[in-house]
């Protein structure tokens, strides 16, 4: 799983997704996170054709929507889902958000990952209680936990149980959809390291352990978030960023989707 992905929420249209995913596999994403609900995988999938890169070569992620949970309909929505991908298996299929069927829907991608339909599997916004709760019935753990995660979001508890437990962290949202360029300490690091803020905020992610998929549709933007492996932050400036923290999400919160509540975004 390559450490750096490229994420595909809120694309405009179908032909936007379409050239700027071939645009991120041009600079040389490998990794590209899309799903039902960002209304981009049959775009993605385009953009892979037509980008002529073997489709061995990339790490192709993609997600199991609320209202298709359950045991048969997740294996519908996954039959679907690799149509409009234009491929016959995933190298990682995730149950989206926690729902009071997730564990039925768990068994689906448990039995996907025996047939090899699936490379790996794994949850996304789960809390620490959430995977416990899946825990108690399960046979194959999650692989990776895909969760809203940046400098007003660290989530000390939740690394550690996953770290623990073996399942890999992956940053949705790492740039707080721009508000870390309002963020003073960030713009300090940037001129200290003569590096951008999203640079900044990606690089730290990486150095603490976090896979991470920053989304842009702009070609400056994806190549500029892609520049991460020449320079290093320093231990005491990565604990300067973890101190930001302030459980402020972006996105909705694990427990009110589970609740029902409608994402409105």
């Amino acid at each position: 799983m390559p450490w750096l992905g490229f994420g595909t929420y809120k694309a405009d249209d179908k032909n936007s997704i379409v050239e700027v995913v071939k645009e991120a596999l041009k600079i040389g994403y490998r990794h590209i996170d899309t799903a039902p609900f960002y209304n981009t995988e049959e775009g993605v999938g385009i953009a892979i054709k037509e980008s002529k890169i073997s489709r061995e070569e990339i790490f192709l992620v993609s997600k199991v929507w609320n209202s298709d949970q359950g045991y048969e309909k997740t294996l519908q929505a996954f039959q679907t889902t690799i149509k409009k991908l234009g491929t016959n298996y995933l190298d990682l299929y995730l149950i989206h958000w926690p729902q009071p069927l997730s564990k039925e829907t768990w068994k689906a991608l448990e039995k996907l990952y025996k047939e090899g339909y699936i490379k790996a599997i794994g949850v996304s916004n789960f809390t620490t209680e959430q995977l416990e709760k899946l825990f108690q019935s399960i046979e194959i753990l999650p692989m990776v936990n895909q969760v809203e995660f940046h400098p007003y979001l660290v989530q000390n508890n939740l690394i550690e149980f996953c770290k623990k437990h073996n399942i890999q962290l992956e940053a949705w949202s790492p740039l707080m959809r721009g508000k870390v360029f309002e963020i003073p300490l960030l713009k300090e690091l940037s001129n200290k390291y003569k590096k951008t803020i999203s640079q900044i905020v990606l690089r730290w992610d990486l150095q603490m352990g976090i896979v991470t998929i920053p989304k842009s549709t702009s070609p400056s933007r994806i190549k500029e978030n892609a520049d991460l492996f020449d320079f290093e932050i320093s231990k005491e400036d990565i604990d300067k960023i973890k101190k930001l923290n302030i459980n402020f999400r972006i996105g909705m919160d694990p427990y009110k989707v589970f609740q029902g509540q409608i994402i409105k975004d």
